[in-house]
């Protein structure tokens, strides 16, 4: 496998070979992100086609300091925008919508954001930061894998070898001390 910074050089030469290089190294794990979002493998794949289409279109002159969070950061983000845009009237039994519905006890709905509250993302982001950092290795990963990256509670308990109860009470607990550090920040909820 080519290395990230060739990658990312041969896309500063306009080379469509650094598109063949990202899909080779990084496309199973883009892929699998859209997937868990949006819950069908052929709209996945579209999206991470539109991922390194938009990759191309960003670097340059962008230079990700590493290639696999940038893509991921992409094909994340396309994937939820397919999903809202899928699901406007309607709302799904998938991980997306679940892990959408749980983090709703935390954070304020973002279709009414007002011009204040799109300043305070800043600020939640920098706590959010922080709060991530002072949890233990396992209840960052439960989290992140599910309100990052949409996995299953299955899924989680399967990867980092716990129950299905575990991981649920972990994640239930996590968005207690979430909501609370928000609050105690007077982030207003």
């Amino acid at each position: 496998m080519m290395q990230d910074g060739k990658i990312i050089d041969l896309y500063f030469e306009r080379d469509e070979r650094a598109l063949v290089e990202a899909s080779d190294k990084y496309g199973t794990y883009c892929r699998s992100i859209a997937r868990n979002i949006l819950n069908d493998r052929e709209t996945a794949k579209e999206c991470f086609n539109d991922t390194l289409y938009q990759s191309w279109m960003i670097i340059p002159p962008n230079r990700p300091n590493s290639l696999k969070v940038f893509l991921g950061n992409i094909a994340r983000n396309l994937s939820l925008k397919r999903w809202e845009r899928d699901h406007a009237q309607k709302r799904g039994g998938m991980e997306a919508s679940l892990a959408i519905d749980e983090l709703g006890e935390c954070v304020a709905d973002p279709s009414a954001r007002n011009a204040e509250q799109i300043e305070d993302e800043i600020v939640i982001c920098e706590i959010l930061e922080k709060f991530l950092a002072g949890l233990t290795v396992q209840n960052r990963r439960i989290f992140m894998r599910r309100y990052w990256y949409c996995s299953s509670i299955k899924e989680i308990s399967t990867a980092l070898g716990l129950s299905e109860s575990n991981v649920m009470t972990s994640l239930s607990r996590v968005r207690s001390k979430l909501r609370d550090a928000l609050e105690k920040e007077g982030v207003v909820l």
